[in-house]
């Protein structure tokens, strides 16, 4: 079967991309189909009109207009669904019900509504875009805002079938009317990785081979910002030597608001800041740390978020302690693989952390675990076959 993914933006530097559409493609071929990411690539124009072949999917970057974003919107729609139907695909796949991608697909249905055979369309949502979602996170204009939260609703009705990356979005979809027939859920997954080198990042910031090192990946946007000063500050006292490795960038400088506020919580000298990584760098980084830190605020969009930096520190063998929010108990066992905490609790975060630091042996323990049940569990490959399933059981094929 061919098979075309609409991306939501580039491949580079967001990690929609590579973090669920690429790998789930690779399995879709590994079983026996033909997949082709069309994207827009607006979050890097440097690709502009180039074919790549990335993982063994062939990546078309769509052409981008030369006349800015309100009068290239309508032509850079067009080029899409051009490209898109001249791969002559039977299943056309969307990720995120929202932007360029979303309107392409609208016309799309639009244009099946009005007598035209097309292939199915499919709509993936990772994210709770509209109101009380990731809507609050930019900076969008009122219409913007209104329209996004139209697109997805719309979208996620009037499509052949939604995938949904966690059970808060199964949720929120079949509340919206979606017969739960159409929904399937296909959680973030991951592929098994080699260890990285975790020796290496700790001679680059000069962090001893003992000292105990906590890890923070993220963007920071989860959680209040007050509240990680908070729980950094309550470790600090419990385990002397502690270092702490930040690997993100927050959107608002967060932090440079972490190295202020580690001068005024005494924490400064254990903090190193790693910035935004390139993701073959990551592996190394995340095998510099004995545990893990996953904190989120009780929010919409942390709810129905899908978190793929837990998967990756999980997969890679470590620890973690994370607020019980959403699909993390999904990929966590309480007291096995890590531990989860009643969100908001300082305490409890920093007591936890304090105790796998201090517990070198149930620390490895619960990093081995994590990573076989997350290996085991939540594999691209079985879920690939459920997708296949459900876009043959769409367009009739016998199995």
């Amino acid at each position: 079967m061919k098979i075309v993914f609409l991306a939501p933006f580039g491949i580079r530097p967001k990690g929609t991309v590579i973090a669920r559409m690429l790998p789930l493609a690779a399995a879709l071929q590994k079983v026996g189909h033909t997949v082709t990411i069309v994207a827009p690539p607006y979050t890097n124009p440097e690709d502009s009109g180039r074919v790549e072949v990335v993982n063994g999917v062939r990546l078309l970057n769509v052409t981008l207009p030369c006349c800015g974003k309100v009068f290239g919107t309508l032509p850079l729609v067009w080029r899409m669904l051009r490209a898109t139907l001249a791969e002559k695909p039977e299943v056309i796949h969307l990720f995120k019900p929202k932007g360029y991608g979303g309107l392409s697909s609208m016309l799309h249905l639009s244009l099946q509504r009005l007598g035209l055979t097309l292939p199915p369309l499919f709509v993936d949502t990772d994210d709770w875009e509209g109101y009380g979602g990731m809507n609050e996170l930019h900076n969008y204009s009122p219409f913007e805002k209104r329209f996004f939260a139209f697109q997805e609703q719309w979208l996620l009705r009037n499509c052949a079938g939604v995938t949904v990356a966690s059970r808060e979005l199964e949720k929120l979809t079949c509340g919206i009317g979606v017969p739960a027939e159409r929904v399937l859920y296909l959680p973030n997954c991951v592929q098994e990785m080699v260890r990285g080198d975790g020796a290496s990042i700790r001679a680059k910031f000069g962090i001893g081979i003992n000292e105990p090192v906590v890890l923070l990946y993220t963007r920071f946007f989860e959680f209040a910002q007050d509240r990680l000063y908070r729980v950094f500050a309550k470790i600090h006292q419990r385990v002397p030597g502690v270092r702490f490795l930040v690997v993100g960038k927050g959107r608002h400088e967060e932090e440079t608001q972490l190295l202020t506020a580690a001068q005024e919580f005494g924490f400064s000298s254990a903090l190193v800041l790693a910035g935004w990584l390139n993701p073959d760098e990551i592996p190394d980084y995340l095998a510099a740390a004995d545990v893990g830190l996953y904190p989120l605020d009780d929010t919409l969009v942390n709810r129905a978020k899908c978190p793929a930096k837990l998967i990756e520190i999980v997969s890679s063998g470590i620890p973690v302690v994370a607020d019980r929010i959403g699909q993390v108990p999904e990929y966590l066992n309480d007291g096995i693989s890590g531990y989860l905490c009643q969100p908001g609790n300082d305490d409890e975060m920093a007591e936890l952390s304090a105790a796998l630091l201090h517990d070198r042996i149930r620390a490895r323990m619960y990093g081995a675990d994590g990573r076989r049940h997350i290996l085991t569990v939540f594999n691209w490959r079985d879920f690939a076959d459920r997708l296949d399933l459900s876009y043959k059981n769409k367009i009739g094929v016998k199995r």
